[in-house]
């Protein structure tokens, strides 16, 4: 088994890290970060490698994998996989085989992603050897930058926070130990299809038998609606008590209300509502044909087994 072995610097080998600083600086990103994109399946991901930890160890760590821009300014984590660790008060040691054999068999799936840094559960205070972890994968992710993901699964704030870096050099001369972590803005992106899936594990969340039920697409559509006529009637409610005096006027979300507006065409209350009951129609018979193929088939089925 290959392990990576990554000590904690002393005053004894103060000189030969000295020696070493210009072979450091040679692998300090040139290409920052500045928008991460987190898919939910990652969350999830790490959250199953905290539960699935031995008794011995406090956190976890893992590599993140994912897609960025031509410029690398821009990451989307989409995927993650855990990486053994072992960690004493003097070093760490992380099983190299493992990473670069789960790697490589993921690359075969999905040549598209790559490695673009780390995660690690804990609290908002960072491991003493996270700039020593930094260095290795911002190897991993050169010329760009690595992400380094904090997940609080413990959740001692009663909420799963997130905090999203990078690491930036520090001092004269570079050194592994000497790195400053930096926010960087990130978003939780998904699909409508994980929309769903998240809103129904919310549910059973609020549940007192911790289950929820799968709605129809009726009752998401209805559930859908309601809640679009709630957002409506909030924002109106905003624009009212700013028109009035009640509310101090916000420059940012007035643009957002421009920006929303400018693309929603100009069509009389009367056409929409045709537009609307027409597409609903629609959908209805849709629900209403498939229900009758259900049944069809059902039907079928009997009769062919009594045969």
């Amino acid at each position: 088994m290959s392990m990576l072995n990554l000590n904690l610097p002393s005053l004894a080998n103060a000189a030969s890290s000295k020696a070493t600083a210009a072979a450091t600086a040679s692998g300090i990103a040139t290409t920052n970060t500045q928008q991460c994109y987190i898919h939910p399946v990652v969350l999830f991901s790490i959250l199953d490698h905290y539960l699935r930890r031995s008794e011995s160890q406090d956190r976890v760590i893992g590599t993140l994998l994912g897609v960025r821009s031509d410029d690398g300014r821009i990451v989307e984590i989409r995927s993650c996989f855990a990486v053994p660790h072992f960690e004493t008060e003097e070093e760490i040691q992380v099983d190299m085989e493992h990473h670069s054999s789960v790697f490589a068999l993921h690359k075969q799936a999905n040549p598209r992603e790559q490695i673009v840094g780390w995660y690690a559960t804990g609290g908002s205070q960072l491991s003493k050897y996270a700039a020593l972890i930094q260095e290795f994968y911002a190897q991993e992710a050169a010329p760009f930058s690595a992400v380094h993901l904090v997940v609080d699964a413990e959740m001692s704030d009663g909420e799963l926070k997130l905090q999203c870096l990078q690491g930036s050099p520090i001092g004269v001369e570079p050194h592994s130990e000497n790195c400053l972590f930096l926010p960087i803005p990130y978003e939780l992106q998904y699909q409508d299809a994980e929309l769903t899936a998240l809103q129904a594990a919310a549910d059973s969340a609020e549940s007192a038998d911790g289950v929820a039920a799968i709605v129809s697409d009726m009752e998401q559509l209805e559930r859908t609606i309601k809640e679009l006529h709630a957002m409506l009637d909030r924002v109106a409610s905003y624009v009212q008590d700013v028109c009035s005096g009640k509310k101090k006027a916000n420059n940012l979300i007035g643009k957002y209300l421009m920006d929303m507006l400018a693309v929603v065409p100009k069509v009389d209350a009367k056409q929409f509502s045709t537009l609307f009951h027409t597409h609903l129609q629609d959908i209805l018979m849709v629900a209403y044909l498939t229900n009758l193929t259900r049944a069809q088939l059902n039907i079928a089925d009997r009769l062919q087994r009594i045969a």
